[in-house]
Protein backbone atom coordinates (compact mmCIF):
# COMPACT_ATOMS: atom_id res chain seq x y z
CA UNK A 1 0.00 0.00 0.00
CA UNK A 2 1.19 3.57 -0.64
CA UNK A 3 2.61 5.84 2.03
CA UNK A 4 -0.60 7.12 3.63
CA UNK A 5 0.87 10.32 5.14
CA UNK A 6 2.35 11.38 1.81
CA UNK A 7 -0.90 10.53 -0.01
CA UNK A 8 -3.01 12.54 2.45
CA UNK A 9 -0.76 15.59 2.39
CA UNK A 10 -0.42 15.65 -1.40
CA UNK A 11 -4.17 15.16 -1.87
CA UNK A 12 -4.93 17.92 0.63
CA UNK A 13 -2.52 20.26 -1.19
CA UNK A 14 -4.16 19.59 -4.56
CA UNK A 15 -7.62 19.99 -3.05
CA UNK A 16 -6.59 23.32 -1.50
CA UNK A 17 -5.11 24.44 -4.82
CA UNK A 18 -8.40 23.71 -6.60
CA UNK A 19 -10.33 25.61 -3.91
CA UNK A 20 -8.06 28.64 -4.24
CA UNK A 21 -8.40 28.60 -8.03
CA UNK A 22 -12.20 28.54 -7.81
CA UNK A 23 -12.23 31.32 -5.21
CA UNK A 24 -9.92 33.55 -7.24
CA UNK A 25 -11.99 32.87 -10.34
CA UNK A 26 -15.18 33.92 -8.54
CA UNK A 27 -13.45 37.09 -7.30
CA UNK A 28 -12.33 37.98 -10.83
CA UNK A 29 -15.82 37.30 -12.16
CA UNK A 30 -17.47 39.64 -9.65
CA UNK A 31 -14.71 42.23 -10.21
CA UNK A 32 -15.57 42.38 -13.92
CA UNK A 33 -19.00 43.71 -13.03
CA UNK A 34 -17.94 46.06 -10.24
CA UNK A 35 -15.05 47.68 -12.14
CA UNK A 36 -17.11 48.41 -15.26
CA UNK A 37 -20.10 49.98 -13.52
CA UNK A 38 -20.90 53.68 -13.68
CA UNK A 39 -22.92 55.84 -11.32
CA UNK A 40 -25.77 55.78 -13.83
CA UNK A 41 -25.93 52.00 -13.45
CA UNK A 42 -27.33 52.28 -9.92
CA UNK A 43 -28.92 55.76 -9.67
CA UNK A 44 -32.47 54.51 -10.34
CA UNK A 45 -34.40 51.41 -9.39
CA UNK A 46 -34.53 50.12 -12.97
CA UNK A 47 -30.82 50.80 -13.49
CA UNK A 48 -29.97 48.97 -10.27
CA UNK A 49 -32.11 46.02 -11.34
CA UNK A 50 -30.22 45.91 -14.64
CA UNK A 51 -26.87 45.90 -12.83
CA UNK A 52 -28.07 43.22 -10.42
CA UNK A 53 -29.22 41.09 -13.35
CA UNK A 54 -25.79 41.30 -15.00
CA UNK A 55 -24.06 40.29 -11.76
CA UNK A 56 -26.48 37.35 -11.39
CA UNK A 57 -25.73 36.26 -14.96
CA UNK A 58 -21.98 36.38 -14.42
CA UNK A 59 -22.00 34.46 -11.14
CA UNK A 60 -24.62 31.98 -12.38
CA UNK A 61 -22.62 31.27 -15.54
CA UNK A 62 -19.42 30.94 -13.50
CA UNK A 63 -21.16 28.39 -11.24
CA UNK A 64 -22.30 26.47 -14.35
CA UNK A 65 -18.74 26.44 -15.69
CA UNK A 66 -17.38 25.26 -12.35
CA UNK A 67 -20.05 22.54 -12.26
CA UNK A 68 -18.82 21.21 -15.59
CA UNK A 69 -15.18 21.37 -14.43
CA UNK A 70 -16.24 19.22 -11.45
CA UNK A 71 -17.45 16.40 -13.68
CA UNK A 72 -14.83 16.80 -16.42
CA UNK A 73 -12.88 13.89 -14.87
CA UNK A 74 -9.71 15.94 -14.31
CA UNK A 75 -7.47 13.24 -12.76
CA UNK A 76 -5.75 15.22 -10.00
CA UNK A 77 -9.06 16.79 -8.94
CA UNK A 78 -10.80 13.39 -8.87
CA UNK A 79 -8.02 11.78 -6.83
CA UNK A 80 -7.67 14.59 -4.30
CA UNK A 81 -11.36 15.34 -3.69
CA UNK A 82 -13.15 12.14 -4.69
CA UNK A 83 -15.70 11.52 -7.42
CA UNK A 84 -18.72 11.20 -5.14
CA UNK A 85 -17.95 14.46 -3.39
CA UNK A 86 -17.52 16.23 -6.72
CA UNK A 87 -20.86 14.87 -7.91
CA UNK A 88 -22.55 16.10 -4.71
CA UNK A 89 -21.03 19.56 -5.16
CA UNK A 90 -22.05 19.54 -8.83
CA UNK A 91 -25.64 18.74 -7.90
CA UNK A 92 -25.77 21.38 -5.18
CA UNK A 93 -24.20 24.07 -7.36
CA UNK A 94 -26.45 23.40 -10.36
CA UNK A 95 -29.71 24.80 -8.91
CA UNK A 96 -27.97 27.99 -7.78
CA UNK A 97 -26.65 28.52 -11.27
CA UNK A 98 -30.15 28.07 -12.66
CA UNK A 99 -31.70 30.41 -10.07
CA UNK A 100 -29.16 33.15 -10.79
CA UNK A 101 -29.48 32.92 -14.56
CA UNK A 102 -33.28 32.85 -14.22
CA UNK A 103 -33.06 35.99 -12.07
CA UNK A 104 -30.97 37.62 -14.79
CA UNK A 105 -33.65 36.93 -17.40
CA UNK A 106 -36.38 38.33 -15.15
CA UNK A 107 -34.53 41.39 -13.82
CA UNK A 108 -33.11 42.52 -17.17
CA UNK A 109 -36.57 42.34 -18.72
CA UNK A 110 -38.09 44.36 -15.86
CA UNK A 111 -35.26 46.90 -16.07
CA UNK A 112 -35.60 47.51 -19.81
CA UNK A 113 -39.41 47.50 -19.62
CA UNK A 114 -39.26 50.11 -16.86
CA UNK A 115 -37.11 52.42 -18.95
CA UNK A 116 -39.22 51.89 -22.08
CA UNK A 117 -42.55 51.91 -20.23
CA UNK A 118 -43.89 48.90 -22.12
CA UNK A 119 -45.20 45.51 -21.04
CA UNK A 120 -42.84 42.76 -19.97
CA UNK A 121 -43.95 40.53 -22.85
CA UNK A 122 -43.30 43.26 -25.43
CA UNK A 123 -39.95 44.07 -23.88
CA UNK A 124 -38.89 40.42 -23.79
CA UNK A 125 -39.77 40.10 -27.48
CA UNK A 126 -37.72 43.19 -28.29
CA UNK A 127 -34.72 41.83 -26.37
CA UNK A 128 -34.89 38.58 -28.34
CA UNK A 129 -34.96 40.38 -31.67
CA UNK A 130 -32.85 43.51 -31.08
CA UNK A 131 -29.77 41.98 -29.42
CA UNK A 132 -27.38 39.53 -31.05
CA UNK A 133 -27.53 35.80 -30.34
CA UNK A 134 -30.47 36.13 -27.94
CA UNK A 135 -32.49 33.30 -29.48
CA UNK A 136 -29.52 31.00 -28.93
CA UNK A 137 -29.31 32.24 -25.34
CA UNK A 138 -33.01 31.47 -24.81
CA UNK A 139 -32.50 27.98 -26.21
CA UNK A 140 -29.57 27.52 -23.84
CA UNK A 141 -31.69 28.68 -20.89
CA UNK A 142 -34.42 26.17 -21.68
CA UNK A 143 -31.85 23.39 -22.08
CA UNK A 144 -30.45 24.29 -18.66
CA UNK A 145 -33.92 24.20 -17.11
CA UNK A 146 -34.53 20.80 -18.68
CA UNK A 147 -31.23 19.44 -17.39
CA UNK A 148 -31.88 20.95 -13.97
CA UNK A 149 -35.34 19.40 -13.60
CA UNK A 150 -34.08 15.94 -14.57
CA UNK A 151 -31.28 16.22 -12.00
CA UNK A 152 -33.58 16.30 -8.99
CA UNK A 153 -33.61 13.05 -7.05
CA UNK A 154 -37.32 12.35 -7.55
CA UNK A 155 -37.08 13.03 -11.27
CA UNK A 156 -34.01 10.79 -11.62
CA UNK A 157 -35.83 7.99 -9.82
CA UNK A 158 -38.56 7.91 -12.48
CA UNK A 159 -36.25 7.39 -15.46
CA UNK A 160 -33.61 4.95 -16.60
CA UNK A 161 -29.94 5.86 -16.55
CA UNK A 162 -29.99 5.91 -20.36
CA UNK A 163 -32.74 8.54 -20.52
CA UNK A 164 -31.26 10.63 -17.73
CA UNK A 165 -27.79 10.61 -19.31
CA UNK A 166 -29.05 11.80 -22.69
CA UNK A 167 -31.11 14.59 -21.11
CA UNK A 168 -28.25 15.69 -18.87
CA UNK A 169 -25.88 16.11 -21.80
CA UNK A 170 -28.07 19.11 -22.70
CA UNK A 171 -26.02 21.05 -20.11
CA UNK A 172 -23.15 21.21 -22.60
CA UNK A 173 -25.49 22.47 -25.30
CA UNK A 174 -26.84 25.12 -22.92
CA UNK A 175 -23.36 26.44 -22.17
CA UNK A 176 -22.40 26.55 -25.85
CA UNK A 177 -25.66 28.22 -26.93
CA UNK A 178 -25.41 31.01 -24.34
CA UNK A 179 -21.76 31.95 -24.92
CA UNK A 180 -21.96 34.44 -27.80
CA UNK A 181 -24.73 36.64 -26.40
CA UNK A 182 -22.59 37.31 -23.33
CA UNK A 183 -19.57 38.43 -25.33
CA UNK A 184 -21.40 40.65 -27.84
CA UNK A 185 -23.95 42.21 -25.44
CA UNK A 186 -22.34 42.20 -22.01
CA UNK A 187 -21.54 45.66 -20.65
CA UNK A 188 -18.51 44.26 -18.84
CA UNK A 189 -17.08 42.89 -22.13
CA UNK A 190 -17.76 45.68 -24.64
CA UNK A 191 -14.65 47.85 -24.75
CA UNK A 192 -12.90 45.70 -22.10
CA UNK A 193 -10.53 43.28 -23.91
CA UNK A 194 -9.02 41.84 -20.72
CA UNK A 195 -12.43 40.90 -19.37
CA UNK A 196 -13.36 39.36 -22.69
CA UNK A 197 -10.07 37.41 -22.81
CA UNK A 198 -10.61 36.07 -19.27
CA UNK A 199 -14.16 34.93 -20.03
CA UNK A 200 -13.20 33.30 -23.31
CA UNK A 201 -10.30 31.57 -21.54
CA UNK A 202 -12.73 30.05 -19.02
CA UNK A 203 -14.86 28.62 -21.80
CA UNK A 204 -11.83 27.37 -23.71
CA UNK A 205 -10.44 25.71 -20.57
CA UNK A 206 -13.80 24.06 -19.90
CA UNK A 207 -14.06 22.79 -23.48
CA UNK A 208 -10.47 21.52 -23.39
CA UNK A 209 -11.00 19.60 -20.13
CA UNK A 210 -14.16 17.93 -21.39
CA UNK A 211 -12.77 17.11 -24.84
CA UNK A 212 -9.37 15.95 -23.60
CA UNK A 213 -10.26 13.95 -20.49
CA UNK A 214 -13.66 12.67 -21.58
CA UNK A 215 -13.10 12.05 -25.30
CA UNK A 216 -9.50 12.16 -26.54
CA UNK A 217 -7.63 10.51 -23.67
CA UNK A 218 -10.19 7.68 -23.23
CA UNK A 219 -10.05 6.99 -26.98
CA UNK A 220 -6.25 6.84 -26.92
CA UNK A 221 -6.19 4.52 -23.90
CA UNK A 222 -8.89 2.28 -25.36
CA UNK A 223 -6.91 1.86 -28.56
CA UNK A 224 -3.68 1.28 -26.65
CA UNK A 225 -4.97 -1.36 -24.24
CA UNK A 226 -7.26 -3.19 -26.71
CA UNK A 227 -9.88 -4.29 -24.20
CA UNK A 228 -12.37 -6.96 -25.30
CA UNK A 229 -14.98 -9.05 -23.50
CA UNK A 230 -13.45 -12.38 -22.52
CA UNK A 231 -16.23 -13.93 -20.39
CA UNK A 232 -19.71 -13.20 -19.03
CA UNK A 233 -20.48 -15.09 -15.80
CA UNK A 234 -23.76 -15.23 -13.88
CA UNK A 235 -23.16 -14.43 -10.20
CA UNK A 236 -26.72 -14.33 -8.84
CA UNK A 237 -30.28 -13.27 -9.66
CA UNK A 238 -29.91 -10.56 -12.29
CA UNK A 239 -26.19 -10.07 -11.60
CA UNK A 240 -23.47 -10.83 -14.15
CA UNK A 241 -19.70 -10.43 -14.06
CA UNK A 242 -18.01 -9.27 -17.25
CA UNK A 243 -14.34 -10.15 -17.56
CA UNK A 244 -12.29 -8.01 -19.92
CA UNK A 245 -9.01 -9.00 -21.50
CA UNK A 246 -6.45 -6.46 -22.68
CA UNK A 247 -2.77 -5.68 -22.59
CA UNK A 248 -0.58 -3.80 -20.09
CA UNK A 249 -3.60 -2.90 -17.97
CA UNK A 250 -1.49 -2.16 -14.89
CA UNK A 251 -0.27 0.96 -16.69
CA UNK A 252 -3.74 2.43 -16.14
CA UNK A 253 -2.93 2.69 -12.43
CA UNK A 254 -6.39 1.43 -11.47
CA UNK A 255 -7.05 0.32 -7.90
CA UNK A 256 -9.73 -1.79 -6.30
CA UNK A 257 -12.67 0.44 -5.37
CA UNK A 258 -12.45 2.61 -8.48
CA UNK A 259 -14.81 2.63 -11.44
CA UNK A 260 -14.67 3.17 -15.20
CA UNK A 261 -17.22 4.44 -17.69
CA UNK A 262 -17.75 1.64 -20.21
CA UNK A 263 -18.94 1.57 -23.84
CA UNK A 264 -19.36 -1.72 -25.67
CA UNK A 265 -18.94 -1.76 -29.43
CA UNK A 266 -22.27 -3.36 -30.20
CA UNK A 267 -25.79 -2.20 -31.03
CA UNK A 268 -27.43 -0.25 -28.22
CA UNK A 269 -24.18 0.22 -26.29
CA UNK A 270 -21.94 2.39 -28.46
CA UNK A 271 -23.24 5.86 -27.58
CA UNK A 272 -23.91 5.62 -23.86
CA UNK A 273 -21.14 5.32 -21.28
CA UNK A 274 -22.13 3.58 -18.04
CA UNK A 275 -20.23 3.73 -14.73
CA UNK A 276 -19.46 0.31 -13.26
CA UNK A 277 -16.97 -0.34 -10.47
CA UNK A 278 -14.26 -2.97 -10.66
CA UNK A 279 -15.27 -6.08 -8.73
CA UNK A 280 -11.69 -7.34 -8.40
CA UNK A 281 -8.33 -5.62 -8.34
CA UNK A 282 -7.04 -5.40 -11.92
CA UNK A 283 -4.33 -7.70 -13.26
CA UNK A 284 -1.98 -6.97 -16.16
CA UNK A 285 -4.27 -8.64 -18.72
CA UNK A 286 -7.66 -8.82 -17.02
CA UNK A 287 -10.24 -6.56 -15.37
CA UNK A 288 -13.70 -7.44 -14.08
CA UNK A 289 -16.95 -5.65 -13.34
CA UNK A 290 -20.16 -7.08 -11.89
CA UNK A 291 -23.43 -5.60 -13.09
CA UNK A 292 -26.98 -5.83 -11.74
CA UNK A 293 -29.97 -5.53 -14.07
CA UNK A 294 -31.23 -2.06 -13.15
CA UNK A 295 -31.85 -0.51 -16.58
CA UNK A 296 -31.94 -1.15 -20.29
CA UNK A 297 -28.15 -1.07 -20.60
CA UNK A 298 -27.29 -3.20 -17.57
CA UNK A 299 -30.08 -5.67 -18.40
CA UNK A 300 -28.55 -6.28 -21.81
CA UNK A 301 -25.01 -6.95 -20.56
CA UNK A 302 -25.69 -10.68 -20.11
CA UNK A 303 -26.15 -10.95 -23.87
CA UNK A 304 -22.87 -9.30 -24.84
CA UNK A 305 -20.82 -11.39 -27.23
CA UNK A 306 -17.34 -12.58 -26.40
CA UNK A 307 -14.69 -10.64 -28.28
CA UNK A 308 -16.75 -7.40 -28.31
CA UNK A 309 -14.43 -4.39 -28.27
CA UNK A 310 -14.68 -2.17 -25.20
CA UNK A 311 -14.13 1.59 -24.97
CA UNK A 312 -13.56 3.01 -21.52
CA UNK A 313 -12.94 6.16 -19.49
CA UNK A 314 -11.05 5.97 -16.22
CA UNK A 315 -10.09 4.93 -13.69
CA UNK A 316 -12.12 7.32 -11.54
CA UNK A 317 -12.89 7.71 -7.88
CA UNK A 318 -11.04 8.03 -4.58
CA UNK A 319 -12.71 5.06 -2.89
CA UNK A 320 -9.32 3.39 -2.51
CA UNK A 321 -7.10 1.80 0.11
CA UNK A 322 -4.59 4.61 -0.40
CA UNK A 323 -6.82 6.97 1.59
CA UNK A 324 -6.49 5.01 4.83
CA UNK A 325 -3.99 5.67 7.60
CA UNK A 326 -4.88 2.65 9.74
CA UNK A 327 -3.99 -1.02 9.79
CA UNK A 328 -7.59 -1.75 10.80
CA UNK A 329 -10.42 -1.57 8.27
CA UNK A 330 -14.15 -2.29 8.15
CA UNK A 331 -15.62 -2.67 4.66
CA UNK A 332 -19.41 -2.52 4.34
CA UNK A 333 -21.27 -3.38 1.14
CA UNK A 334 -25.00 -3.29 0.52
CA UNK A 335 -26.45 -5.40 -2.30
CA UNK A 336 -24.50 -4.97 -5.54
CA UNK A 337 -22.46 -2.37 -3.67
CA UNK A 338 -20.35 -5.31 -2.53
CA UNK A 339 -18.56 -5.28 -5.91
CA UNK A 340 -16.18 -2.35 -5.22
CA UNK A 341 -15.82 -3.65 -1.66
CA UNK A 342 -14.68 -7.00 -3.07
CA UNK A 343 -12.11 -5.21 -5.25
CA UNK A 344 -11.01 -3.04 -2.34
CA UNK A 345 -10.43 -6.16 -0.26
CA UNK A 346 -7.71 -7.21 -2.71
CA UNK A 347 -5.82 -4.04 -1.80
CA UNK A 348 -6.22 -4.54 1.96
CA UNK A 349 -5.97 -8.28 2.54
CA UNK A 350 -2.17 -8.50 2.93
CA UNK A 351 -1.61 -5.34 4.95
CA UNK A 352 -4.49 -4.83 7.39
CA UNK A 353 -6.93 -6.57 9.70
CA UNK A 354 -10.24 -6.39 7.85
CA UNK A 355 -13.89 -7.07 8.67
CA UNK A 356 -16.25 -7.24 5.70
CA UNK A 357 -19.98 -6.75 6.29
CA UNK A 358 -22.20 -7.84 3.41
CA UNK A 359 -25.80 -6.65 3.73
CA UNK A 360 -28.42 -8.02 1.32
CA UNK A 361 -32.21 -8.49 1.37
CA UNK A 362 -32.03 -12.23 0.51
CA UNK A 363 -29.56 -15.10 0.74
CA UNK A 364 -29.48 -15.43 -3.05
CA UNK A 365 -28.36 -11.77 -3.30
CA UNK A 366 -25.08 -12.55 -1.53
CA UNK A 367 -23.08 -12.51 -4.77
CA UNK A 368 -19.35 -13.30 -4.91
CA UNK A 369 -19.74 -15.24 -1.68
CA UNK A 370 -17.40 -18.05 -2.68
CA UNK A 371 -14.65 -15.54 -3.48
CA UNK A 372 -15.09 -13.73 -0.18
CA UNK A 373 -15.00 -17.00 1.74
CA UNK A 374 -11.89 -18.11 -0.14
CA UNK A 375 -10.06 -14.85 0.63
CA UNK A 376 -11.01 -15.13 4.30
CA UNK A 377 -9.86 -18.77 4.48
CA UNK A 378 -6.43 -17.89 3.06
CA UNK A 379 -5.92 -14.80 5.24
CA UNK A 380 -4.85 -16.59 8.45
CA UNK A 381 -7.55 -14.78 10.41
CA UNK A 382 -6.86 -11.23 9.21
CA UNK A 383 -10.01 -11.13 7.03
CA UNK A 384 -13.43 -11.88 8.52
CA UNK A 385 -16.67 -11.78 6.50
CA UNK A 386 -20.09 -11.19 8.10
CA UNK A 387 -23.14 -12.03 5.97
CA UNK A 388 -26.41 -10.31 6.83
CA UNK A 389 -29.29 -11.38 4.61
CA UNK A 390 -32.85 -10.56 5.53
CA UNK A 391 -35.13 -7.70 6.63
CA UNK A 392 -33.59 -4.42 7.78
CA UNK A 393 -35.06 -4.80 11.25
CA UNK A 394 -32.84 -7.85 11.79
CA UNK A 395 -29.69 -5.90 10.94
CA UNK A 396 -30.24 -2.23 11.91
CA UNK A 397 -26.60 -1.25 11.21
CA UNK A 398 -26.81 1.41 13.93
CA UNK A 399 -24.22 2.21 16.60
CA UNK A 400 -25.24 -0.46 19.15
CA UNK A 401 -25.40 -3.14 16.43
CA UNK A 402 -22.05 -2.30 14.83
CA UNK A 403 -20.37 -1.75 18.19
CA UNK A 404 -21.44 -5.20 19.39
CA UNK A 405 -20.43 -6.87 16.13
CA UNK A 406 -17.01 -5.18 15.88
CA UNK A 407 -15.93 -3.93 19.33
CA UNK A 408 -12.84 -2.08 18.04
CA UNK A 409 -14.64 -0.34 15.18
CA UNK A 410 -13.76 3.07 16.66
CA UNK A 411 -10.12 2.37 15.74
CA UNK A 412 -10.91 1.33 12.17
CA UNK A 413 -11.04 2.99 8.78
CA UNK A 414 -14.59 2.47 7.48
CA UNK A 415 -15.53 2.07 3.81
CA UNK A 416 -19.21 1.90 2.78
CA UNK A 417 -20.75 1.30 -0.63
CA UNK A 418 -24.44 0.75 -1.17
CA UNK A 419 -27.84 2.44 -1.17
CA UNK A 420 -28.13 5.95 0.26
CA UNK A 421 -30.14 4.76 3.27
CA UNK A 422 -27.42 2.29 4.28
CA UNK A 423 -24.69 4.90 3.92
CA UNK A 424 -26.57 7.48 5.99
CA UNK A 425 -27.25 4.93 8.73
CA UNK A 426 -23.64 3.77 8.95
CA UNK A 427 -22.22 7.32 8.81
CA UNK A 428 -24.47 8.32 11.72
CA UNK A 429 -23.49 5.18 13.63
CA UNK A 430 -19.78 5.82 13.06
CA UNK A 431 -20.13 9.36 14.41
CA UNK A 432 -21.91 8.06 17.49
CA UNK A 433 -19.17 5.46 18.01
CA UNK A 434 -16.50 8.16 17.92
CA UNK A 435 -15.06 7.48 14.48
CA UNK A 436 -13.58 10.61 12.91
CA UNK A 437 -15.36 11.77 9.75
CA UNK A 438 -11.99 11.68 7.94
CA UNK A 439 -11.88 7.91 8.49
CA UNK A 440 -15.31 7.20 7.00
CA UNK A 441 -15.26 6.79 3.22
CA UNK A 442 -18.39 6.09 1.21
CA UNK A 443 -19.66 5.77 -2.31
CA UNK A 444 -23.34 5.74 -3.24
CA UNK A 445 -24.16 2.87 -5.58
CA UNK A 446 -26.29 4.99 -7.91
CA UNK A 447 -25.57 6.45 -11.32
CA UNK A 448 -23.17 9.36 -11.38
CA UNK A 449 -23.72 12.81 -12.79
CA UNK A 450 -22.60 13.35 -16.38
Amino acid sequence: MPNKVTYKRFSAFKGDLASWALGIGLGLTVAMQLTTMRKSDIDTLYAALGSLSRLAALVGTYFALVGIFMIARIPWVEKSIGHDRLVVWHRKLGPWSLYLIGSHVLFITISYAGFSQISLVSQFWQILNNFGWMWFALAGFFLMIFAGITSYKKARATMSYETWWILHVFTYGAMAASFMHQIVNGQMFIGHPLNRAYWIALYVAMAFCVIWWRIVKPAVLSIKHRLVIDKVVKEGPGVYSIIFKGRRLRELGAEGGQFFNWRFNTKGHRLLAHPYSLSAAPADEYMRISVKNLGDHSRATEYLRLGTKVWFEGPYGAFTAGRTKSKRAVLIGGGVGITPIRALLDEFKDSASVDVIFRAPREEDLILREELDYIASKSHGTVRVHYMAGPRKNFPMDAPFLGALIPDIADAEIYICGPVALIETVVAAAKELGVSATRVHHEEFVYHAE
